[in-house]
């Protein structure tokens, strides 16, 4: 069918499906106003539609056919070199109140940023196809799942949010008169004029990812990569939920979530926060060097955790996919995804062999003799750049996971008994520690610090502060989500179901400037102890930055490490740890009066433990 909007050029477009909310059509047809589509085409998630669009991509140049015998059903795409990762100074959270977004985010006038907006997206989708990509965020049905709308003029962000997301006709059926649903809207920002030729990866140098969070609706501009494109992601999952959890009761967080059952028989769930790049897909993957110990995934970037009808925290994975980071993913440090990838995985900027297959720094020990990179070029060992970009991706279903937990996917979510926040740390903090209470947790949470990795802009190394994993990724004031998550421990606490807390830092190194915790699998022990505690069945000595294990209740020799080094893991040292504090008072001091009493209190505790 053909369709005119009042005075734009006539489009085609497939009838909106029967299922489709009034909304739902009425917002499209705005949107197809603005954008100016040659057509629309409203996605229905199935295996027929992924692979003609699939196809397409193939054709256009956008995505290459991997080997067929070694790497069934997968491509490699290679983006424009300037669109890589996430664009954290193009990102803003436009609240209504400038004082609501906080200091951590980029804030601009609502009313100002929309006129920017209609502006840029007026006839951005010329010559190009809109798509219409309902979705839903957890299982579909769930009580705890919520459901949004994408429109794209890129195929490749379709595809990769059918791998990431219940995308389809099921998700469209849950928005009915009575249900919210985020709007969210997308362009690569680069309109094709009649007869123009197409490029294999279109982007532009204009780069806007824009939240609204009491509009509970999104807009982005000019990028195709990840997490500035496919919006259910980062911009809905956290951005855009971490503003409803509050308005609601319940949390967005950047927590992996894993089953553990000990040799005993019993259950665990752990929700555990990392910033990116920071082990958290091996850690949602873990297998354990420790026998009798079974851990399984059920996700490995994203919870959403809300207080239960039994008066628990429950937790689901919001995400139907993985959205992993490939250097450093290999045989050796994480083998549980190495066979994921074994088929049906869109793979962006790693390198590509001779025979047709991908290769990326990590995957083997030794490098092939001859790649081509990431940017298309020829590669040898000798060159002076690395073969994959260092942000390179995969996209992989979930149940492609060996370890996927059978309840990865239950609609009323799994309680969680544990919750773990770690960063790569160098120095100071120690391989675990136990929060004393909720409220000493939630201090660990709002001043964990990371070193800057390549999945973010800046300088790799450099140690940024990045409470609760969420820097990048809150919708609301920093000092509101730790309020946020204070007050939901406290209904916890009065049932007496709060989770424990704990810290971890598997990456603290030695004089030698070596890491020494062999990490990895020997992960286990540590989880190990922690669950134990959950348990009763492990004993700790207090320390100044909390409980830590008592000598021998962890088997370190076991995991090969010596006296010295386990020492080391341990170490509290004085000036150190009482210079950071001087940085964390200024740190808290830069939220103004947005920080908690709480959380100011726990901080004059450590100083005082430290004097």
């Amino acid at each position: 069918m053909t369709a005119t909007v009042a005075g734009h050029r006539t489009y085609s477009a497939n009838p909106a499906p029967a299922a489709a909310d009034a909304r739902v059509v009425a917002w499209v047809e705005r949107m197809a106003a603005l954008t100016q589509p040659d057509q629309i085409v409203w996605c229905d998630g199935s295996d027929e539609e992924r692979q003609g669009l699939i196809d397409g991509l193939v054709e256009a140049g956008t995505l290459t056919q991997l080997n067929q015998d070694k790497r069934p059903g997968s491509y490699l795409a290679r983006s424009h070199p300037d669109d890589v990762a996430r664009v954290e100074s193009r990102t803003f959270i436009c609240s209504r109140d400038e004082a609501d977004a906080g200091p951590t985010n980029n804030w601009a006038d609502p009313t100002e940023m929309r006129e920017t907006l209609d502006d840029l997206f007026d006839g951005c989708m010329r010559g190009r196809t809109m798509y219409v990509v309902p979705f839903s965020m957890g299982p579909v049905g769930s009580p705890l799942a919520r459901v949004g709308v994408q429109v794209t003029d890129s195929p490749y962000v379709v595809i990769s949010t059918g791998t990431m997301t219940r995308m389809g006709t099921q998700a469209l059926r849950q928005i009915t008169p009575n249900n919210a649903w985020v709007p969210a809207v997308h362009t690569v920002g680069a309109p094709l004029a009649p007869g123009e030729e197409d490029v294999a990866w279109p982007c532009s140098d204009t780069k806007y990812i824009v939240h609204y969070p009491e509009d509970r609706e999104i807009w982005s501009y000019g990028s195709a990569y990840g997490g500035n494109a496919i919006l259910a992601k980062k911009a809905f999952a956290l951005r855009i939920a971490s503003a409803i959890g509050r308005d609601e009761g319940w949390i967005a967080a950047h927590m992996l979530l894993l089953k553990v059952t000990n040799p005993r028989g019993r259950v665990f769930h752990v929700a555990a926060a990392f910033p990116s790049a920071c082990g958290k897909t091996n850690f949602a993957m873990l297998q354990p060097s420790i026998p009798e110990w079974k851990v399984e995934t059920i996700g490995d970037d994203i919870a959403w955790l809300a207080p239960g009808a039994d008066g628990r925290l429950r937790a689901i994975n919001p995400e139907a996919g993985f959205f992993g980071v490939a250097p450093g993913t290999g045989e050796d440090t994480n083998p549980v995804a190495v066979d994921m990838l074994k088929r049906d995985v869109v793979f962006t900027n790693v390198a590509l062999t001779d025979d047709g297959d991908v290769w990326w720094e990590g995957l083997t020990e030794e490098p092939p003799a001859h790649l081509t990179d990431w940017r298309g070029n020829d590669w040898t060992p000798d060159s002076p750049t690395p073969a994959a970009h260092p942000n390179s991706r995969f996209t992989v279903a979930a149940s492609q996971c060996s370890t996927i937990a059978d309840t990865w996917d239950d609609p009323a979510g799994v309680p969680i008994d544990a919750i773990i926040f770690g960063g790569r740390r160098a120095t100071n903090v120690p391989l675990v520690t136990e929060a004393r209470d909720w409220e000493h947790g939630v201090y660990l949470g709002a001043t964990l610090a990371s070193e800057r990795t390549a999945a973010a802009e800046g300088t790799v190394g450099e140690l940024r502060r990045d409470p609760f994993a969420m820097l990048p990724f809150s919708g609301t004031h920093m000092g509101d989500h730790w309020q946020h998550w204070l007050n939901v421990g406290a209904d916890l606490d009065r049932q007496g179901e709060a989770p424990a807390i704990f810290q971890v830092n598997w990456f603290r190194k030695g004089e030698d400037g070596k890491f020494l915790w062999p990490g990895f699998a020997e992960n286990a022990r540590v989880l190990a102890w922690i669950l134990d505690r959950v348990d009763g069945r492990a004993s700790y000595t207090d320390g100044p930055l909390g409980r830590m294990p008592v000598d021998g209740s962890i088997n370190y020799s076991a995991a090969g490490m010596t006296r010295d080094k386990w020492d080391a893991l341990f170490e509290v040292n004085q000036e150190s740890l009482q210079a950071e504090a001087v940085d964390t008072s200024r740190f808290l001091a830069s939220y103004g009066d947005a920080v908690p009493e709480a959380v100011h209190a726990q901080h004059e505790e450590l100083l005082k433990n430290l004097n």
